[in-house]
């Protein structure tokens, strides 16, 4: 049996337990809150993702319970996480080159060198996650009050967002 961390809008509330059975995985992802609507529940490996299911209520916590065999999480490549989004919610994806993520100068020039920088879209919103070590320099200083704080597979993030017109959003 694996346990990995289920993820929730960038904080662990709740744990994926994998137990093996073979040619088979059974996967039960527990979620101890939950979000105002419906929760889908995601596996993420290093290489891609996969749908787990939709997360129900279930003795106070919510769940799901499915058995895959190995044939279909093989494109996952390792297990890293569970997320659980709500509908519609994109996943983070790894950013090569964070300076081209916004157009305005000052922002792209912050951004600039930075490595580990994931993104998720939402609408016409831009979620920027930048990896952060307190004994280094806050990134993106300027925009210190805009910053939302979290920590993802045991790193800490500052998160910014951006609307369409990359106005700086409260995450």
């Amino acid at each position: 049996m694996d346990k990995y961390p289920l993820y929730l809008d960038g904080r662990s509330v709740g744990e994926l337990i994998v137990t093996d059975c073979g040619m088979y995985a059974d996967y039960r992802a527990v979620c101890r809150t939950a979000g105002p609507a419906l929760l889908r529940a995601y596996l993420v490996g290093e290489r891609t993702e996969m749908l787990l299911g939709v997360l129900a209520p279930e003795g106070g916590v919510f769940t799901i319970c499915r058995r895959f065999s190995r044939r279909e999480t093989e494109n996952l490549g390792r297990l890293i996480r569970c997320e659980a989004r709500r509908n519609g919610q994109q996943a983070w994806e790894r950013v090569s080159d964070p300076e081209q993520l916004l157009s305005n100068p000052f922002f792209s020039h912050m951004l600039h060198g930075l490595s580990g920088v994931l993104l998720r879209r939402e609408g016409d919103r831009r979620l920027i996650a930048i990896p952060w070590d307190a004994a280094k320099p806050f990134p993106m200083t300027p925009l210190f009050c805009f910053a939302k704080i979290c920590r993802m597979e045991s790193i800490s993030y500052v998160i910014f967002a951006f609307d369409g017109r990359e106005k700086p959003l409260m995450p």
